[in-house]
């Protein structure tokens, strides 16, 4: 999945205008303006078509865990990462969305999509780690698509 695909459902999810999702990205210190914004939401084939990197898409993601759950008492918005994985993007959307394994197999679940914690736990890991096991495309997409179930009844 690219950082585009996965910004276009989240915003999808939650229903996101252009002034919200500015103001995701002006959380983490981002600034954004509505005409990069739409060309980050078009599709690849669409003219005008702007690749969401991935300093930009962690941004827009340490946005939206202050979005969701505020800044940390003495804490400061924290430098986005230049590289991304899809591990990296599903704990940061477990974060900002504060859910628990059981939250997580659920939503999974809904997409009809089985997982058992200890192959939940083993992403969540850090890297090195030997029981770390990378995401792949199929366990975020289903995890987005879970999401939409339960917000959009999509």
């Amino acid at each position: 999945m690219t950082n585009n695909d996965i910004l276009r459902r989240v915003r999808f999810v939650f229903d996101y205008s252009n002034a919200k999702m500015i103001t995701i990205f002006a959380n983490a210190k981002h600034e954004m303006t509505t005409d990069v914004l739409i060309n980050m939401l078009r599709k690849e084939s669409e003219e005008g078509y702007k690749t969401c990197n991935d300093k930009v898409f962690c941004s827009f993601l340490d946005g939206l865990v202050i979005e969701k759950r505020g800044l940390r008492e003495g804490s400061e918005v924290p430098e986005p990462v230049s590289q991304l994985t899809n591990n990296l993007i599903f704990k940061k959307l477990r974060v900002a969305l504060e859910l628990k394994e059981d939250d997580i197999i659920g939503l999974l679940s809904l997409a009809e999509f089985n997982m058992s914690k200890s192959e939940l736990g083993a992403l969540f890991r850090k890297p090195g780690h030997k029981h770390y096991k990378t995401c792949g495309d199929q366990v975020l997409r289903n995890f987005l698509a879970g999401l939409s179930l339960k917000y959009r009844g999509m």
